[in-house]
């Protein structure tokens, strides 16, 4: 649906300026929930408006179904943008709002009621169709402007930032229905945020950015279980990072001296020498016998978190380790701190990281 082929966005001019997106190429499919992910900074909001046609690239293409949209002003791209303030006229009506794209495209008044009331119905909000924007939540006024983007039938959908307004429980209840209004309407999806948790939640694919490029493309699961660099490993969810030395033949060696084969990441193998390992707080386990465990520490600190308990470790070289286990009162181990305990994980539970 989307191609973004080897865009550039500086702002300035001469040494001084700021390199916004760096060569930038990334494919979106037709009905795909996508999410640019990375901090602040990172170039997405940028590409994300340049594809909406608010900023023009210094260089490269994007396409839209295969033709070119670079010379099209904003209003003659089949796209929409939701917004962060999401930008609902205060003089109108819930109606009104969503109703007003259609009528600026000159559409029949039959049509255009007959669509409002099908967008109303689509966000759960017909009854609410005569009120004005200040006699809305938060998370109202956020369905409004998703009925008014959807409205025209865009072939695709931006949303920039559009659920960081909210609480966090209404937060995690629009994940929900964003991706409930993405499948029920067939709509290309391109949503733009620094949280990864709505990512992970929400997302078919996900591009993680950084400095204006892109570091990784994957699915959910890819990014988290496979994370091809230090920076995605660590941007997305907690992570233990492990210093190791890759021997060969796909081998590392832990700083006890235990060998192991990991995961290794895509493309060529290692060189032989010093390699980072990335293994999730969850996927370790603790025990009191450290003879066959492949790393042990002292225990820290222990953190109760209701649903999981966390468990900080100090390793011999001076590492960090963190050990996540839910909680269950069948078997809760009374680890102390001071305690000396082995961390177990699984080979394929560490991933070697790139550069």
């Amino acid at each position: 649906m989307i191609e973004v082929d080897r865009v550039s966005i500086r702002f300035g001019v001469g040494p001084g300026a700021f390199v916004a997106l760096d060569d930038v190429s990334v494919t979106v499919k037709e009905k795909e929930f996508f999410t640019l992910l990375g901090p602040s900074g990172c170039g997405k909001t940028t590409l994300l408006r340049s594809i909406a046609g608010f900023i023009r690239p210094h260089s490269g293409a994007i396409r839209l179904g295969g033709k070119d949209i670079l010379g099209l002003p904003p209003f003659e791209r089949p796209v929409n943008t939701v917004f962060q303030n999401y930008a609902l006229f205060p003089h109108m009506t819930v109606a009104e709002n969503v109703g007003f794209g259609l009528a600026m495209l000159n559409r029949p008044k039959q049509e255009i009621a007959r669509t409002v009331e099908e967008m109303l119905a689509l966000v759960k909000m017909s009854p609410m169709a005569s009120r004005r924007p200040a006699e809305l939540s938060g998370g109202q006024q956020q369905r409004v402007a998703l009925a008014r983007a959807l409205a025209p039938k865009p072939k695709v959908l931006l949303l920039d930032e559009s659920l960081s307004a909210l609480d966090l429980k209404l937060r995690k209840e629009m994940q929900i229905e964003l991706k409930r209004l993405q499948a029920a309407t067939g709509i290309t999806f391109i949503f733009v945020t620094h949280d990864q948790e709505e990512a992970l939640t929400m997302s078919d694919r996900i591009a993680v950015m950084s400095a204006g490029r892109i570091l990784q493309i994957g699915t959910p699961r890819d990014i988290y279980d496979h994370p091809s660099r230090r920076f995605v490993a660590d941007f997305i969810g907690d992570t233990n990072f492990v210093e190791a030395v890759y021997l060969d033949a796909g081998t590392v060696e832990l700083p006890g001296g235990t060998r192991m084969s990991p995961r290794m990441p895509e493309g060529a193998a290692p060189a032989a020498g010093k390699v980072t390992l990335a293994v999730r707080p969850e996927h370790a386990q603790l025990q009191e016998d450290i003879a066959d465990a492949p790393l042990s520490g002292v225990l820290d600190d222990v953190v109760y978190c209701g649903t999981d308990t966390h468990f900080h470790l100090a390793l011999a070289d001076g590492a960090r380790f963190v050990v996540r286990r839910q909680n269950n009162p069948s078997q809760m181990a009374a680890f102390q701190p001071g305690q000396r305990l082995g961390i177990r994980f699984e080979p394929q539970a560490a991933q070697v990281l790139g550069d």
